[in-house]
């Protein structure tokens, strides 16, 4: 059983990881500037970060094998853990400090175009 789950954890973060790549690309396509990806934090933990001019952008990707996932896909306790990882975030570059930031989510589905869904939080 043990095996089971492990082979089924690596798919998931292996799909993870290329929804991510898929995410990051289609951002930089709309002028964005990839800053970090998969940024770790013990207060939680973001997909993409990027900035687009003088805004810095913290973004949620999910995957769904059926539709695009939606927003519901992630909790209000998850975006708390986002926002506390964006701070620690800020706070190791001291040049990003003065922007503006806005929380995004990029829901991406079977053979469907990524949905980009800007300004989803609010701190």
């Amino acid at each position: 059983m043990g095996a089971k789950n492990n082979k089924q954890r690596r798919h998931r973060e292996k799909t993870g990881r290329r929804s991510e790549t898929l995410a990051a690309l289609f951002l930089t396509l709309k002028g964005y500037r990839i800053l970090a990806r998969n940024f770790r934090h013990h207060s939680g933990e973001i997909d993409i970060i990027a900035r687009r001019a003088r805004l810095l952008v913290f973004v949620e990707v999910k995957q769904r094998t059926g539709m695009v996932a939606d927003l519901d896909a992630v909790t209000p306790m998850q975006w708390r853990r986002i926002e506390a990882a964006a701070n620690a975030f800020v706070g190791q570059h001291r040049e990003l400090q003065s922007l503006p930031w806005r929380f995004d989510f990029i829901g991406l589905g079977r053979w469907a175009w990524p949905r980009h869904k800007k300004a989803v939080w609010r701190f």
